[in-house]
């Protein structure tokens, strides 16, 4: 069966370009005084344009999940503790993964819970601390998830050549290195 949901790339292809103009100016209106090849111009054009991103794949990955019923935080904190490997999470582990604060990922872990998708077990080296483990249910959605988010990204990604798609990736991960959000408050995280 073929998927008739709206793409991140269909609708008005035609609107592309003069969407980007009109971001493009925006952008110039936020740092009137800078030529175009300034830094500062740059970093305004990186702010608005990751933003806008940003707030498209979070519409388009709510979209991609409705039939799950997970939300995109769900859906994080799941892949979190389902490709965990051997590695355990604890819950601030997951808040880190998922940008989000400990109070949020409290509640979206015990959403998990609630729907068996995953499970909390005490930590065997501290009883202190809880662990957050994926349930077999948990990890085969989490997979199948996945397995259909990147067919829908790749289909999405269609007019990026592979040169194109590895600078995205490149940038982005650079990006989100450099921002260094972390849920416990401080401003950046050191690289390791």
């Amino acid at each position: 069966m073929v998927d008739q949901r709206p793409t991140m790339a269909s609708g008005s292809q035609s609107q592309l370009p003069d969407h980007a103009v009109l971001v493009d100016r925006a952008v110039d209106r936020l740092v009137p005084k800078a030529e175009p090849s300034d830094p500062e111009a740059t970093t305004a054009g990186i702010l608005v344009w990751a933003y806008l991103t940003g707030r498209q794949l979070d519409v388009w990955l709510a979209d991609a999940l409705t039939a799950t019923g997970l939300t995109t935080s769900e859906f994080g904190a799941l892949a979190g503790v389902a490709f965990a490997g051997e590695h355990t999470l604890t819950a601030g582990n997951l808040a880190r993964w998922t940008v989000q604060t400990s109070g949020g990922t409290t509640k979206t872990i015990q959403r998990l819970v609630d729907r068996r998708l995953a499970h909390r077990v005490a930590d065997p080296t501290d009883g202190r601390r809880t662990l957050v483990e994926a349930t077999n249910e948990g990890r085969d959605l989490a997979a199948t998830v996945v397995a259909d988010l990147v067919v829908r990204l790749d289909r999405d990604l269609g007019p990026l050549d592979r040169e194109h798609r590895n600078d995205l990736h490149d940038g982005l991960r650079r990006l989100s290195t450099a921002l260094g959000w972390r849920a416990d408050g401080t401003d950046s995280v050191e690289e390791s």
